[in-house]
């Protein structure tokens, strides 16, 4: 699995109408846009939208039943998303902790 950063699938999980989905989603097992549009303050017609790009970036699962289409997660690409979130928190920790010991590295400079 890679954890190199795609702009794409961030963008996607960045609006907080389209994380919402995947939380009702990921509550209900699936859904529809109907069905997600009763839970949400938009229109069947925008949940659709926001399925489209959460379909894009393969976070979703498509099935079409009969006169529906269904929506579920896709495990693997938001496990995906996790490790790309957990990759990016490490790199920032290091930063962080050697901006840390600059800053002591100073501070202990100037008190002698």
């Amino acid at each position: 699995m890679t954890t190199a950063v795609s702009d794409d699938l961030w963008s996607a999980i960045g609006d907080p109408t389209r994380r919402r989905m995947l939380d009702l989603l990921l509550a209900d097992g699936d859904g529809t846009a109907t069905t997600l549009s009763e839970q949400l303050p938009v229109t069947r017609q925008a949940v659709a939208k926001h399925l489209g790009v959460l379909d894009r970036v393969g976070l979703v699962d498509v099935t079409p039943v009969g006169r529906e289409v269904r929506y579920r997660v896709n495990d693997a690409q938001l496990a995906r998303a996790a490790a790309q979130l957990a990759s990016v928190g490490a790199t920032w920790d290091a930063r962080l902790r050697r901006i840390k010991r600059i800053a002591e590295a100073i501070q202990r400079s100037k008190n002698t």
